[in-house]
């Protein structure tokens, strides 16, 4: 696994903004650091995969993979296996 290069930097923000984030930080026991990294991190790379920008583009152009039949187990399962 390659390791990440780290670069120090310094921001400044709100208190009551910092506050919140030491808080939610504690909460779930990890460092102020690693916290904000990973808001981040999720804000920045939330790209969909090629899969998933097809199923968008069909939908916008208003194409229908098909009806799943929620009425009972049986119906549910027999209506996946008839989708495309």
């Amino acid at each position: 696994m390659e390791s990440a290069i780290k670069k120090q930097t310094a921001f400044r923000f709100d208190s009551d903004l910092l506050d919140m984030l030491k808080s939610a930080a504690k909460r779930e026991r990890r460092s102020l650091n690693n916290y904000v990294e990973c808001l981040l991190m999720d804000i920045m790379y939330t790209e969909p995969n090629e899969e998933t920008k097809a199923a968008i583009e069909e939908a916008r152009l208003g194409k229908s993979a098909g009806t799943i039949d929620t009425s009972s187990f049986e119906a549910f399962m027999k209506s996946l296996n008839e989708i495309e």
